[in-house]
């Protein structure tokens, strides 16, 4: 597979993290025994603002079905612009379409978003649709590896994978656990669409992203309760183990190494790095245990910055802003990666 384009789209609501912590302060002031926790848990996840799918004050008193219907509706438009802007830089239309992955993580929805935009943006009859639910921040590159899949066996088609996470929408006003106050103030809203072409159907698209070589999942054993949801009445209840990190430092090294050395390369040949901005801790023991050179990570810090984790998203947000602003030598090799629920890990070689 071939990647052609990868674009993003956020909603029209942003505030810095200063506004996000007085909102919190006066939703939990009377609830929260110690606020100064709060500040300190969102002042250390490094994110200076996000954007929201909904204006804060509509966040005080949803109900789970109220959010999910915003889940829709804004997830649809968000995702309509996404996959729109994608295929316009690849120079595409939705009618050249034969397969579309989705993905999310922060609302239900059936249909599933991706019948929603057949009609809206207007996708052939008989376009293929294969949502995924459930594999969370990981989904950015696991998505890229199943379309890649895809593509190997239809080389002559085209491939959207279409990511729409709106996490503000799960946030559990009742929960004042340690998990929830930091994703309180480390996700946010968007969406990001990636378009991939099947080595024949490369021929004829002028293109210079890079192409995928190979793609690698790994699952880590008795993990399970290390990221993922308890589903309550009241929605999505986040389950996020202070351990992540760790799990990076045990796993991610060898995971890299081993797949490296299946095609003869090692970590010195990785010219470009794309991560998930897991969060401060996460992207520390990449660079840590990976050994990297200073900036290496540099475009997945600005991202975690400027937006927050938008889970499965960030990784696709990260490649857009690496094929709009790095110009990696032809034939050097890059590394796009993510972990999530599970918990798991995906690894895709780029080839530029």
């Amino acid at each position: 597979m071939k990647i052609v384009s990868c674009a993003g789209a956020l909603p029209n609501h942003y505030y810095d993290q200063d506004a996000l912590i007085s909102g919190f302060l006066q939703t939990w002031s009377d609830q929260h025994h110690n606020p100064d926790r709060l500040v300190r848990l969102h002042q250390a996840v490094q994110v200076g603002g996000r954007h929201l799918a909904l204006p804060m004050d509509r966040y005080a008193t949803m109900s789970f079905g109220e959010a999910n219907d915003a889940f829709i509706e804004v997830g649809t438009e968000i995702g309509a612009r996404a996959v729109q802007a994608a295929l316009d830089s690849a120079g595409l239309t939705p009618a050249d379409v034969d397969v579309i992955f989705s993905t999310t993580v922060t609302g239900l929805a059936t249909p599933s978003l991706d019948a929603r935009l057949v009609n809206r943006l207007g996708f052939r009859s008989d376009v293929k649709r294969i949502p995924m639910f459930g594999l969370g921040c990981v989904a950015g590159a696991a998505g890229t590896s199943r379309l890649h899949d895809y593509l190997k066996g239809h080389p002559d088609q085209v491939g959207v994978l279409l990511s729409v996470e709106l996490c503000s929408l799960t946030l559990q006003r009742g929960d004042f656990s340690i998990a929830n106050l930091i994703a309180s103030g480390l996700f946010g809203d968007g969406a990001a669409a990636l378009v991939g072409v099947g080595a024949e159907r490369a021929k004829s698209v002028a293109a210079s992203g890079p192409r995928v070589m190979d793609t690698c999942s790994r699952f880590y054993p008795e993990t399970e309760r290390v990221m993922g949801w308890d589903v309550q009445d009241t929605g999505f209840q986040i389950v996020l183990d202070a351990s992540v990190p760790d799990v990076v430092r045990r796993f991610i090294r060898d995971d890299v190494d081993a797949f490296l050395h299946s095609h003869g390369r090692t970590i010195d040949d990785v010219h470009t790095w794309v991560a998930h901005p897991g969060g401060p801790k996460v992207l520390t023991a990449f660079e840590d245990c990976l050994e990297l050179p200073d900036g290496a990570l540099q475009r997945t810090w600005d991202s975690l910055n400027e937006v927050g984790n938008l889970s499965s998203a960030s990784v696709l947000m990260v490649l857009r802003d690496t094929l709009e602003q790095v110009d990696p030598p032809p034939g050097s090799v890059g590394m796009l990666m993510a972990m999530g629920p599970g918990f798991c890990s995906e690894l895709v070689m780029l080839e530029w």
